[in-house]
């Protein structure tokens, strides 16, 4: 009897710890098993993250507002070429819905930065909702500089930021406005043929018509890390003042503008530069040389 008990016993032991090593098996298992589906699942997800950050079918979302940039230009292509690619790149990672038009002047007259942006303005107004008038030798370095769409004009290369021009008045270099404003004040002067003053008459247009020029605000960069100046130094600036136009061009102009622009827009070309697209238009100004003769000033005093 006490054999059978003591066979009775250890059978009874060796059945439980039958059961205990299954349920520690099967504990295993399913732990292993757990953990191993779980590191899939994050490999899956961490897969699908970089599918979706790098698929080029996931885009920033793009603006609502349409921006034509207008780069004033003549025999600049070295510049050109570093500047297309870039500013399309910095504004497509903006999410900037944008256009780049190259206005290149053709004709024999001196340079007319002015003009040449007010003829870009009516070429582009009736599907562009602002502009930005936009210097073809200056890059934004900070991604704080937003070309977001304007409720008042917006200088980008605001004198503190601008690494050579500083003083309170000025607005050149980089400056959006929409176009409501821009015709509210006629465009800008076209009386500046050669280099300078024609965006210091332009700040006065805005200041009479009770614009308010917005500025970069919070940018932690300076005048040394804004921007890049691209500028050729062998290349000389027509700084040449002749016949009246010293006298006339420091005064404020009531006359000229988008109305009364005369130009002939000989051709535009769609083209790609390093991947950025880019319409260039190339425009015939017309000069009135009993108003402004210093549109050519060669020969004269």
């Amino acid at each position: 009897m006490r054999l059978l008990r003591g066979r009775k016993l250890c059978s009874t032991f060796t059945s439980f710890l039958l059961l205990i090593i299954s349920v520690l098996f099967c504990s295993t298992v399913f732990l292993s098993y757990k953990v191993l589906t779980s590191e899939q699942c994050r490999s899956e997800r961490s897969e699908i993250l970089r599918y979706e950050t790098t698929n080029p079918k996931h885009k920033p979302i793009l603006s609502k507002h349409k921006l034509a940039l207008l780069v004033p230009f003549r025999n600049r292509l070295e510049e050109l070429m570093v500047f297309a690619p870039y500013i399309h790149d910095f504004l497509k990672e903006q999410g900037v819905n944008h256009q780049i038009f190259v206005l290149n002047q053709v004709d024999s007259y001196r340079f007319n930065r002015a003009s040449l942006i007010n003829v870009g303005y009516l070429y582009t107004k009736n599907e562009y909702d602002y502009i930005a008038m936009h210097d073809v030798d200056l890059l934004p370095l900070n991604k704080a500089l937003m070309y977001s769409y304007p409720s008042q004009p917006h200088h980008l290369a605001a004198p503190h930021l601008h690494p050579r021009y500083h003083y309170a008045k000025f607005i050149g270099g980089i400056l959006l406005i929409n176009r409501e404003q821009f015709a509210l004040v006629d465009g800008l002067s076209n009386r500046y043929w050669g280099w300078g003053l024609e965006d210091d008459e332009f700040y006065v247009r805005l200041r009479d018509a009770q614009l308010n020029v917005t500025r970069p605000e919070n940018i932690l960069t300076n005048r040394t890390n804004t921007f890049r100046h691209i500028h050729d130094k062998s290349r000389k600036r027509d700084t040449v003042k002749c016949d009246r136009q010293k006298e006339v061009t420091r005064r404020r102009d009531r006359e000229t503008g988008l109305h009364d622009v005369k130009y002939k827009i000989s051709s535009h070309n769609e083209l790609v530069i390093n991947g950025a697209p880019v319409i260039l238009i190339n425009i015939r100004l017309m000069c009135n040389t009993n108003q402004t003769p210093w549109c050519d000033c060669e020969g004269k005093p």
